[in-house]
């Protein structure tokens, strides 16, 4: 078995268990230049042991990898080597007894919630790009959507008379999260008088369109959000997934439980959610300081 078979077959599992393509083209990335270590030292698939992938950990270090980043390259080979055996290609995972490096405690990015307000009031929605990114920035946060889940949103992905998304998460993992009010109203105008001028292809099943009438992509997002924060005078810094942050935030901030956060969020793990009890406990921490006499 060759790395090209390797990587082909790994990569059709991916798809056939409903990865996104972005994160198969991460995947591809990280792999290609494990492969290219892998055969600059004459070794096969079949041949790779534990050393092997704790060499090629330490090299990454060398080269001045975040741990974050050599963890996320770890993975990315113990899912290879993990459908290698699955499929009796392999006999045991060599990256199994690799420990992952610790990665960075960084607290997510969050906004409080004047500066959601002035964000998304800031879009003035008057023109068809800007409904469609007052629609889409509502939506993000009322939702705690994913990027990748909301350039992903069709057409008729929000029931507006059951006042729910629709949403594909991870994995190709269905979850059904509640609309707020300014959301819907935003999304229907941006449907009633936006979306149209957008459309060149009336088969195009996408919500929300670029101006040549073609899915958004997430890097579209990026750059449309970061037009509002400059014109909102936030700090810099701010990205589509700091609303999702915000979201969850917020929610914890109003009393929801973690478990509800959780599954709004769509994570699998309670413990991916948990980092937003450090968020809040930090913001108490600031008011402390800030307001208390003897702090």
């Amino acid at each position: 078995m060759s790395w090209d078979e390797a990587l082909a077959g790994y990569d059709r599992d991916l798809h056939a268990r409903g990865a996104a393509e972005h994160t198969r083209h991460a995947y591809g990335v990280d792999l290609g230049q494990f492969v290219e270590w892998a055969r600059e030292r004459g070794l096969s698939p079949g041949e790779m042991r534990h050393r092997d992938v704790r060499r090629h950990g330490a090299k990454l270090s060398a080269d001045g990898a975040a741990p974050a980043t050599v963890a996320r390259k770890l993975a990315a080979l113990r899912g290879l080597f993990a459908y290698l055996v699955r499929t009796e290609q392999i006999g045991q995972n060599p990256a199994d007894l690799v420990s992952t490096p610790k990665k960075d405690q960084k607290l997510p990015s969050v906004l409080s919630t004047e500066e959601v307000r002035s964000l998304l009031e800031r879009i003035p929605a008057r023109t068809p790009l800007e409904l469609r990114d007052r629609a889409m920035l509502e939506l993000t946060y009322s939702c705690g959507l994913r990027c990748g889940e909301l350039i992903d949103l069709d057409v008729g992905a929000l029931d507006f008379d059951a006042e729910q998304l629709r949403v594909m998460g991870k994995g190709g993992k269905e979850r059904i999260v509640p609309v707020g009010e300014p959301a819907q109203r935003a999304v229907r105008r941006y449907m009633e008088r936006g979306r149209h001028a957008l459309v060149v292809e009336r088969s195009e099943q996408a919500l929300f369109l670029s101006k040549s009438g073609r899915r958004l992509s997430s890097s579209d997002v990026t750059r449309r959000l970061g037009l509002w924060v400059t014109e909102a005078s936030l700090a810099g810094g701010v990205s589509p997934h700091s609303l999702r942050h915000s979201f969850a935030t917020h929610l914890l901030e109003g009393g929801a439980d973690l478990r509800t956060i959780q599954e709004l969020l769509g994570h699998a793990s309670i413990s991916t959610t948990q980092v937003y009890t450090r968020v809040d406990a930090a913001r108490l921490r600031d008011v402390y300081a800030g307001t208390h006499p003897r702090a």
